[in-house]
């Protein structure tokens, strides 16, 4: 198969693609993730696709190195607010840690809403699919890793542990407020809200017993 014709350059096509394939699983799930259909949706010559991830299983992989990727981003930038623009001057505290997650947290629950419904749903194929398990490994490790970085902030002894603990904690509200059986009913997300629960998640992830 030929190069397609493109100006862009291939990074900047990949991520073309990586993105448009998250939003169609986000809008009809994995049946709907085709190479065909990223194609069109994208605005791509047909073929496109495919000549960047000849598999869906290399299409899949790729979506998951661009969810964690875009996952980091948005703990940057929930760190930038929390931190304010000056740069940090004094060791991370519990508060400013809890506003930090309780930003992300809303984040993902409205306007990251579809994002993290598509994520769920294609955690589940690298559950099912062995082909998968070490993309979804390494790309988890990312978010793991930057949470470790926290605990270790804010005094935790074994950081991993506690880490594995908050990251848990946060994909269980996660869902449970995206997918979870009460998930229509339940009123909007609330900031104040949020950063109450946030500070337990944290208070009880370092508090832990080792």
């Amino acid at each position: 198969m030929s190069t397609p014709r493109t100006s862009a350059p291939a990074a900047e096509r990949r991520t073309l693609i990586a993105d448009t394939s998250i939003a169609l699983v986000a809008a009809a799930g994995l049946r709907g993730l085709t190479h065909r259909a990223v194609d069109a949706a994208a605005g791509l010559p047909a073929g496109s696709t495919s000549y960047y991830f000849r598999t869906r299983t290399a299409l899949i992989g790729a979506c998951y190195e661009r969810l964690a990727a875009l996952d980091v981003a948005d703990v940057d930038d929930e760190d930038r607010t929390a931190h304010g623009p000056a740069a940090r001057a004094t060791p991370l505290d519990r508060e400013t840690a809890a506003a930090a997650l309780a930003g992300l947290l809303h984040r993902w629950l409205t306007v990251g809403r579809e994002r993290q419904l598509a994520r769920f749903e294609l955690s589940l194929e690298a559950a099912r699919n062995p082909e998968l398990e070490a993309d979804f490994h390494r790309a988890g490790l990312t978010a793991r890793t930057r949470a470790a970085g926290i605990m270790a902030a804010l005094g935790s002894d074994r950081p991993a542990e506690a880490s594995e603990l908050l990251v848990a904690w946060t994909e269980g509200l996660l869902y449970d407020r995206l997918a979870g059986a009460l998930a229509r009913s339940r009123p909007a997300p609330d900031q104040a809200e949020l950063a109450a629960v946030a500070r337990r998640m944290i208070d009880a992830a370092l508090a832990a017993p080792a």
